[in-house]
């Protein structure tokens, strides 16, 4: 097991790609510990080397506080997974300032303080690996989808910035850019498309499958594949990269 009473940390832990990562990390012999704003969500899934904790990101000192408990009883982090997020979209002139500040809060403030607060145990270790979720919205913009394009952007720019900070120690920061990806976010999305444009669900759906090169959803594990390559061993001298998984280029 590649990664034995190694502490991983996962924000949206509880469902989809985030669960999928927990598991395959977890299935290497990593502590995991996920959080999510629903605790109930979390203990349906939890077990084993998978440990709940309930935390919104949105609030910093609910992260400061429970990643601190979390390092506690688990150790130092050495697996940092950024990955929760909320992905709905507005055209310009339907965004005001509340609905931008809710995408940044939980999309780019959220992953900036999981990473800040991850890093003041894993610095004093001799590995780590930082992971963030981005998205293709933070490689080129999704029309109508303004505000969640930016925060996956800055999601890139935060990875990049601290690749540069860190070159040269024993931690990495890449960021996964998933297209569409068959969770819960999909069938929401799909509701939200079916109202606004007047189609059947079965267009709908494909308007974002048609989206993925390959023309089918992306299945969580083959997102969770991915991190386990950027937290192997021989990984080292990836840093500061985006991972594409889009069923050809973006």
């Amino acid at each position: 097991m590649q990664h034995r009473s190694k502490h991983a940390f996962v924000t949206g832990g509880g469902t989809g790609i985030g669960l999928a990562i927990a598991r395959a990390l977890a299935a290497e012999g990593a502590e995991v510990t996920i959080t999510g704003r629903r605790q109930e969500v979390l203990d349906q899934v939890a077990g084993g080397r998978i440990h709940a904790m309930a935390m919104d990101v949105t609030d910093e000192a609910a992260q400061i506080n429970t990643i601190a408990r979390a390092v506690a009883k688990r150790g130092p982090i050495q697996i940092c997974v950024a990955n929760a997020g909320i992905a709905e979209g507005k055209t310009l002139q339907k965004t005001d300032l509340a609905f931008w500040r809710k995408i940044m809060t939980t999309n780019l403030d959220g992953c900036f303080v999981t990473i800040r607060e991850s890093m003041k145990s894993m610095s004093e270790t001799d590995w780590g690996r930082v992971i963030a979720v981005s998205s293709i919205a933070g490689l080129r913009g999704l029309k109508g989808a303004g505000a969640y394009s930016a925060s996956k952007h800055g999601v890139i720019g935060l990875i990049r910035s601290y690749a540069e900070e860190h070159i040269g120690s024993s931690i990495t920061f890449n960021a996964i850019c998933p297209g569409y990806v068959d969770t819960d976010i999909i069938t929401r999305n799909v509701e939200s498309i079916k109202t606004r444009a007047g189609i059947s669900e079965k267009d709908a759906l494909a308007v974002m499958t048609s989206a993925n090169q390959h023309g089918r959803l992306i299945h969580v594990d083959e997102v969770a594949q991915s991190a386990l390559w950027l937290c192997h061993p021989n990984s080292g001298s990836i840093n500061g990269q985006t991972v594409e998984i889009a069923g050809g280029q973006v």
